[in-house]
């Protein structure tokens, strides 16, 4: 879920920008240091938007820069537990799909995509039914639902996210739009 959250952290303002500490600057650097950044209390750091206090600065033996504590809003997102989500295919390996859902990726392990028997086509990069001729790949359009999280804050390429697809209303955009049209025919 993407959320606008006030965040407080330090940052450090070299020598040769002591002359320009204003909030755009500050909010640069900012940006340097947190953007794409996982943290386990907030999620993925998106964007900082907004600076509203710049402390006083503060000197440390041995380090060139000026230290300032910074209040600022940030957009972050963070996948909640059960939150379902619409994303896109981005890689297609044997065991499953990789997903993306906002700033990361999640996976989609080929036994929570579909009750079918799904082959890896290596050449084509998807996923393959031979019973529906259904296929999943690359920049599909999908709704998945998050079912576990975790979140390795010292190297965010860890972090492991699982998603789902086997649940009514999940699935290849593709999919839902024939089940919808499908349902609908019976129905008249």
């Amino acid at each position: 879920m993407y959320k606008r959250v006030r965040l407080k952290d330090t940052v450090e303002v070299p020598p040769r920008n002591l002359a320009d500490v204003t909030e755009e600057r500050v909010r640069a650097l900012l940006q340097d240091k947190l953007e794409g950044r996982m943290d386990e209390d907030v999620g993925s750091v998106v964007s900082v938007v907004e600076v509203h206090d710049i402390g006083d600065g503060a000197v440390l033996p041995n380090r060139p820069g000026v230290y300032y504590e910074v209040e600022f809003d940030a957009i972050t997102y963070d996948p909640d537990m059960q939150e379902v989500v619409d994303g896109t295919v981005v890689e297609v390996v044997e065991f499953g799909a990789f997903v993306g859902i906002g700033p990361i990726d999640g996976l989609l392990h080929v036994s929570q995509i579909s009750n079918e028997y799904l082959a890896y086509d290596g050449e084509n990069q998807q996923l393959a039914s031979s019973d529906s001729n259904r296929t999943l790949g690359v920049d599909d359009a999908v709704r998945v639902r998050i079912v576990t999280k975790s979140i390795d804050e010292r190297n965010p390429r860890d972090s492991k996210i699982g998603l789902t697809a086997k649940q009514p209303g999940l699935g290849k955009h593709e999919w839902l739009a024939e089940e919808y049209e499908s349902r609908q025919e019976e129905e008249a």
